[in-house]
């Protein structure tokens, strides 16, 4: 998986980098799930992977690459101010509570 963020503006009202890239997943590959490209985005801005949000993943029909938006905030307390509570739960999955025998 290859990410190129193709555009980065700045919401200072909002105190947030809005992010518009592209990824590059190979003819093989599927379309990378969320935590995976919130990772890389956060390595690509180098900053913390919890001040990043996916907002949208869109795959080309017919190609091996896909279109997304994210947020980027400056702090934790900003996003849960802004963010919606399902774009947080998206983006903060709960990990699967394990099967009762």
């Amino acid at each position: 998986m290859e990410i190129k963020i193709t555009s980065a503006k700045e919401n200072p009202l909002l105190k947030r980098k809005e992010v518009t890239f592209i990824i590059d997943h190979g003819p093989a590959g599927k379309t990378p799930g969320r935590l995976e490209v919130r990772k890389a985005l956060a390595s690509e801005a180098k900053t913390s992977t919890e001040l990043v949000f996916v907002r949208k993943i869109e795959t080309k029909t017919g190609t091996s690459t896909a279109l997304g938006f994210a947020n980027v905030y400056e702090s934790t307390e900003q996003a849960r101010l802004v963010e919606p509570e399902y774009i947080e739960q998206r983006n903060n999955p709960k990990p699967k509570e394990e099967a009762k025998e």
